[in-house]
């Protein structure tokens, strides 16, 4: 079972980068983010053309996520618990029904900037809301991938320029204080447990202005955490780079995941 997720930055402005990394990626399951699509306005006629079963969580010109799936959905839940007064769409989960059931849980955590002020505030509180929801999706002992963009900066050596980004909510130590309360409740980073003595990078996402991408002035924020049983199931572990390179890119590259399910 190959599973992904994918910052698209705009179904539709991105609807032939997608298509064409699709065509070619022989994904099962792809999380997106940023689909930036209220659920009725996602193009979902064209994914399910290709075969994908499509399933949204959507807003209106900001945020939202979607599952796209080759393999059969069930008990598909929209939103992180904890806060019913929270209207942002960026939480998705799904049972996944291949040789094994797998649990995804598909997210996009808030960016959290300018901080401190009130939307780092609420970057932390979605982040104690994620914790919490995770302790119970491992309590569950099924095989779990929480994935997504994270806008989290776990270490140094995931920017390539560490000094540009003291200031930033992604890497502030509070942010990151708070990712590994998650990561050790007993949760496995896919991309850094394949190369754990890496020193730089692998980087997911390169900005558009200042031509971070030709200079290679990236940053790793998209992350697949797994859950022990999933861990147990891993076979191999990606970051999708050319896709950066494509016309009309994301901003982001996907970042997948083989599991023997």
């Amino acid at each position: 079972m190959k599973i992904a997720t994918f910052n698209i930055n705009g179904v539709k402005a991105r609807i032939e980068a997608l298509s064409h990394w699709l065509a070619g990626a022989n994904a099962d399951v792809v999380v997106l983010q940023e689909i930036k699509s209220v659920d009725e306005g996602f193009p979902r006629a064209h994914f399910e053309d290709l075969g994908w079963t499509v399933e949204t969580h959507g807003q209106k010109g900001f945020n939202g996520v979607a599952i796209l799936s080759r393999l059969a959905l069930e008990d598909v839940t929209r939103g992180l618990p904890g806060d019913d007064a929270d209207e942002q769409a960026r939480y998705i989960e799904a049972t996944v029904i291949g040789q094994r059931a797998v649990r995804i849980a598909g997210l996009y955590l808030p960016n959290g900037n300018p901080a401190p002020g009130p939307k780092y505030d609420y970057k932390l509180a979605w982040m104690e809301r994620l914790r919490l929801r995770a302790a119970e999706l491992l309590a569950s002992e099924m095989p779990v991938v929480m994935l997504g963009d994270y806008n989290i900066i776990p270490e140094p050596r995931d920017a390539a320029n560490p000094a540009n980004w003291v200031e930033d909510a992604l890497f502030l130590p509070e942010s990151r204080a708070a990712f590994r309360r998650i990561l050790h409740q007993g949760w496995t980073d896919a991309i850094r447990i394949r190369d754990p003595h890496a020193t730089r990078g692998p980087f997911t996402f390169w900005d558009y202005q200042g031509g971070a991408w030709s200079r290679d002035d990236g940053i790793r924020i998209d992350h697949l955490l797994l859950s022990p049983q999933a861990a147990d199931l891993m076979i191999e572990t990606e970051v999708d780079r050319e896709a950066r390179a494509g016309e009309k890119p994301s901003d982001h590259v996907p970042v997948w995941l083989r599991l023997d399910a």
